[in-house]
This record gives C-alpha cells, structure tokens and sequence, in this order.
C-alpha cells in the first residue's frame, strides 16, 4: 500500500512522513523561516526605516510638490489627522467586504462539494464559473447600480461574485486531492459517501479551503474599493476618487496605506486559521 501523504501547515518540507502545503507556498517571497532573533528583528526593522527615509530624502531634496508624490512624512500626518474622517468610510468598505465575501464564500464551499460528489454537475457549472472567473466583476458594477442603486446591494454582488469562483476552484481541487487508499480502506469499513466527505475529504482539503478563502477575500477587497470608485457616495474606494479629484495626494495615499493593511491583515488572519487548524499531522 502507498504510504499517505498527508498536507500540513506546520511540519517543514523533507524528511518526515509529511508533505507541506500550507499558505506560505503562494509566493517565492514568503519561502523563508519565521523570524527567528531580536537581531533579525533589528535588521528588518533597519532596512524599512532605510527605505522609507531615503524615499522622504528624495522627496524633499528634489523639491517633488505635494500633489505629485507626498514624503511619508506628510501621508503619516494625513492619516493621523484626517482618520476620524476616513473611518466610517473604512467601516462601509468592510461591510460590503464582509456581507459579499460570507455569500460568495459560502455558495463557493457548496458548489465545491456538489461538483466534486456528482462528476456531471461539474459539466454544467463548469462553464459559468470560467466566465465569473474570466470576467472582470467592476464591469458589472454599472449594470448592478442600475438595478440597485446606489446602495450596498450592487457592491456586495460584485464581491460575491468576486470572491465565490476562487474560493470554489481552491476547494474543489483541495477534495480531489485524497488518497485513494484512505477512501477504499474507508469504504471498506463500510463509510457513506458523506462520512468519506465530512471524515476525510474535508479535512484533508482544509489547507486549500483556507487558500481559497484567503485568495477570494483579497479579490473581494478589490472588488468593493473598485465598485465604490464607480459610484456611490461612501466607501474608501469613492474617498480615493474624491481625493484624487481635489488634489489632496496625502490623504489619498492615506487611504493606499489602510487599504494595504487590510490586504495584509486579511493575510495574517487566514495563516494564523491555518497554522491553528490545519497544522494536523499524518
């Protein structure tokens, strides 16, 4: 019998019974050990204040006015400033982040399931998923407005519609990839279909359901700041337009900063899931 290549978060790639797939294999970037010493904390945090002190150095010395490029100096002092401004901005942004991403996310996880049962129903939904997929959803937004208005309806569709392909096509390649030797020995034991799902399949495809979600909630980010530049009165995606309009560079750049965050704390957020969750072994 082969032996069971389990996935794991935690357990390093190499020796061991284990094969790692975790989030951190998104990108080459983040192929690196934890930080590991204060020394290594001194050195990152060195480099960073390097970088952003040499861009205000720049900045100043050439003279680059203000509604061209701002230093950090002024971006920190906008952000600072005009915060209490930009929050409830920031709390309707995350609304229709957090409203789109549960619907698509959801109908993502159900169809991951039902196609991967049911071989056929693959063939039917198959194509309408490529076409979300390879659709951009900020062209819709228009159409959704229309119908909608300029509430939170159109905004939170446009994430659904966003963020539900990826989750989807991440689960559905995480349940596929089960040992078949687990499922025969199961069936052997006389397992149901939906035991072999819930007791096997699900918590073996749990690292690319996590992927998936992680992935969809990034798209969905996008998606919201993009509908809310294309219309509507509220949101950081229209503090950007209204920014941009009246020159105000380092409140727009204000506004770059927190979105940057949320991009990476959603990051953060599905890792910690993974490495709680997921971090099971062979």
């Amino acid at each position: 019998m082969a032996r069971d290549i389990t996935p794991q978060f935690s357990r390093p790639a190499g020796r061991g019974d284990g094969q790692r797939v975790d989030l951190t294999n998104l990108s080459a970037f983040t192929q690196t050990p934890p930080i590991g010493s204060a020394g290594e904390v001194a050195v990152i945090a060195a480099v960073a204040i390097l970088v952003v002190g040499g861009i205000e150095c720049s900045l100043r010395w050439f003279e680059v006015p203000l509604y061209i490029l701002p230093p950090p100096s002024a971006v920190a002092l906008a952000l600072v400033s005009d915060f209490h401004l930009i929050l409830p901005h920031l709390g309707h942004t995350l609304v229709e982040l957090l409203a789109g991403f549960a619907i698509g996310a959801g109908a993502g996880l159900l169809l991951a399931a039902l196609v991967t049962q049911f071989p056929f129903a693959e063939k039917v939904i198959a194509p309408y998923i490529l076409l979300l997929v390879t659709t951009p959803m900020l062209a819709l937004v228009p159409l959704l407005i229309l119908r909608f208005g300029f509430g939170y309806e159109p905004r939170i569709i446009a994430v659904a519609l966003a963020s539900g392909p990826m989750v989807m096509i991440n689960a559905a390649t995480g349940f596929r990839r089960v040992d078949s030797a687990k499922i025969a020995l199961a069936r052997a034991y006389g397992a149901s279909t939906v035991q072999i799902f819930w007791k096997i399949r699900a918590p073996m495809a749990l690292p690319m359901i996590l992927v998936g979600l992680m992935i969809g909630a990034i798209f969905g980010l996008l998606t919201a700041v993009g509908a809310e530049m294309v219309g509507g009165g509220f949101g950081l995606g229209n503090r950007l337009t209204t920014y941009s309009s009246m020159i105000q560079m380092p409140q727009f750049f204000a506004v770059v900063l927190i979105l940057s965050t949320l991009g990476i704390l959603i990051y953060v957020i599905f890792f910690l899931l993974g490495k709680k969750y997921a971090s099971w072994e062979a």
